[in-house]
């Protein structure tokens, strides 16, 4: 995983109230990464009870405002959706949930209440029902929720002002920069409004 991907997770995360924790500083090269390497990040969100959860497992920006706590693994190949057969072709992909990784986590955060198992993926499959075994197989390994790249971006943009200067931030400044030159443009709503109905001129008789 690149850098960019994670500092993109990190500012999403951020801008939705958590505070964000990069669990390991070093880069994994010479040999497998551990379950506890597997985890690239992990989040608080202190504005929300202990016991919350949301009802959906692709989340928004609305439900993700109802998870307390998570560890977050990062997937970003940005290639390919996550379809049923890359999930069963990168098992490393479920490493960050195993019980060592969990146990490094409780170390961390505490045991006091649920820490959810968060993953980033680029897309999933755009066809309903390869979406939903894709969405089947990730919980049935014990993910308990995915967000994609596309909805974090979208996300991100939405929120850059271009009357502000994000010089703290040289993600948000690049996107402010892009977004004031009319090189990101917000999402086109009229396109999803219904269709005009057509006037039909009258016919003499």
């Amino acid at each position: 995983m690149s850098a960019i991907d994670e500092i993109i997770v990190r500012e999403y995360l951020e801008q939705h109230g958590f505070l964000v924790s990069q669990n390991r500083k070093y880069v994994v090269s010479a040999r497998e990464k551990t379950p506890v390497e597997e985890i690239d990040l992990i989040a608080v969100n202190p504005h929300t009870a202990p016991n919350a959860a949301p009802a959906n497992f692709v989340l928004s920006p609305a439900d993700l405002a109802l998870i307390p706590r998570a560890i977050v693994s990062v997937r970003g190949w940005h290639t390919e959706p996550f379809a049923p057969s890359v999930l069963t072709s990168a098992p490393d992909i479920f490493r960050f949930i195993e019980p060592q990784a969990l146990h490094a986590a409780e170390k961390l955060l505490g045991k006091d209440g649920r820490i959810f198992k968060l993953l980033v993926v680029p897309a999933l499959p755009a066809t309903k029902s390869t979406r939903e075994r894709s969405v089947e197989l990730l919980k049935s390994k014990g993910v308990d929720g995915v967000v994609s790249f596309r909805a974090i971006l979208e996300d991100l943009i939405r929120g850059v002002e271009t009357n502000r200067n994000y010089q703290k931030s040289d993600l948000l400044q690049i996107l402010r920069l892009l977004k004031n030159y009319g090189l990101l443009k917000e999402p086109q709503l009229e396109l999803f409004k219904p269709a005009r109905k057509s006037k039909r001129r009258a016919q003499s008789p």
